[in-house]
């Protein structure tokens, strides 16, 4: 099996991989509220809200490997109305989290037959939030555009005792009793790789529509990008329907991921520019993950506070010495500058922070990268990463997505626990 391209990325920061990879094993593979296969298919809507062929196609793969029905991936259509109901969350977390409101919440938990229950809720929304953070990862370090030059050629299935992110990195920075959990308890239930080739037959779907598609979604990217200035955005293929098999029996990329998702219009507005008077600006004082958030996620889905804030506290632990020292400035201003700007973009605010410094510690280009990334990834031009802000090394490009990564899903996650708050009393 290939080391996941994420992992790679993330190894020029050990600790933090580390830390990734505990918080990913647990979400993904240990007791929790949701079944295995909800899991994946919930990482697959996410991941299809930003056009991530990689982390669509890394998770149809885990889901048939969990025993999920190959009918679900169809398309949203096809699966139960619980988890299609899931779907308005999932678009407003990813593009504008500040419309999340308690209505929101209720409307999933009411009593119903199809009713969620606020453990699974909590679990669901936490993935959601890591798989489009992760998506922004994936795009800000050209992991995508690496899939998509893999995808015109075979996606070969990984061996089962390789297809976990944890499992990708045996021998590095995972704990061997931690991989020796995962082969146990996440893989035990796994489908041998036969029964997965026979299933992606099952769902081998027609074809002819493809390029219409392509066209569609070429139309949509163009009214999309708001708030980019100077950035050169190029279309790149879109994702799969549902991945396809050969005569061999190998996994193929597929062409289009619209039906994961509905209203693929609804994308990033400016919150500054927005026109509704009644929202209004997160004020982080009111609302925080260590006072408000950490509690609330720990209580309803156990230890997953912990490992999220491990993972919070470990990239803003992070050395950048080298790079603030460019920016002439100490590291915990320029990183704190980049977390606040992120943040800004989403309506959440400091009090005690002067925004003028952000202009001041971020050249314009970079600022460029970094909205394009956490906003509207798919739209992360190829040359992007090797371009702009030269003075970077690889190292310290990467540091900068992980903040990017963490801002960004702690941003959502915030919104959201304060709506499920809200909605609690």
């Amino acid at each position: 099996g290939r080391l996941e391209a994420v992992t790679q990325q993330m190894g020029y920061h050990p600790q933090y991989l580390d830390s990734f990879l505990k918080m990913q094993h647990y979400l993904m593979h240990m007791d929790g509220p949701l079944p295995f296969d909800c899991r994946h298919y919930i990482a697959i809507m996410a991941a299809a809200r930003h056009q991530c062929r990689y982390l669509v196609n890394l998770h149809v793969l885990q889901f048939l490997r969990a025993g999920g029905d190959p009918q679900w991936l169809r398309g949203l259509d096809f699966i139960p109305p619980k988890l299609r109901n899931l779907n308005e969350i999932n678009k407003i977390l990813a593009h504008r989290p500040w419309l999340i409101t308690k209505e929101h919440i209720e409307k999933l938990l009411k009593i119903s037959e199809w009713s969620w229950s606020l453990a699974e809720l909590v679990h669901a929304v936490v993935l959601l939030a890591h798989c489009h953070a992760l998506a922004s990862f994936v795009f800000g370090c050209g992991c995508e555009q690496d899939e998509g030059m893999r995808a015109r050629g075979l996606l070969k299935p990984l061996s089962p005792g390789n297809q976990c992110f944890c499992e990708a990195t045996a021998g590095t920075c995972c704990s061997q009793e931690l991989l020796r959990i995962n082969r146990k308890r996440s893989l035990d239930s796994c489908m041998e790789l036969d029964s997965v080739r026979e299933h992606m037959q099952q769902i081998h779907v027609e074809t002819e529509g493809r390029e219409e598609m392509r066209l569609l979604q070429q139309d949509r990217e163009e009214g999309e990008g708001q708030g980019v200035e100077a950035a050169e955005h190029c279309s790149h293929p879109p994702g799969g329907l549902s991945p396809l098999a050969d005569t061999n029996g190998e996994v193929t990329g597929a062409t289009n991921l619209a039906c994961y998702m509905q209203d693929p219009d609804f994308g990033y507005q400016d919150f500054a520019r927005r026109d509704e008077d009644q929202t209004q600006v997160f004020r982080a004082q009111d609302y925080s993950w260590e006072d408000h958030g950490f509690s609330l996620v720990n209580r309803l889905y156990s230890d997953i506070g912990h490992l999220l804030d491990e993972k919070f506290r470990m990239v803003d632990g992070l050395q950048s010495s080298a790079m603030a020292k460019r920016q002439g400035c100490e590291p915990s201003v320029f990183k704190r500058g980049i977390w606040n700007y992120i943040h800004c973009m989403f309506g959440i605010r400091y009090d005690d922070y002067n925004y003028a410094e952000v202009n001041h510690l971020l050249e314009r280009m970079l600022k460029v990268y970094i909205k394009t990334v956490t906003c509207y990834p798919e739209k992360t031009n190829p040359e992007m990463f090797d371009r702009f802000w030269k003075q970077f090394k690889h190292s310290e490009k990467v540091h900068v997505n992980l903040l990017i990564l963490e801002a960004r899903m702690q941003a959502e996650l915030l919104y959201a626990l304060q709506a499920i708050t809200q909605y609690m009393i």
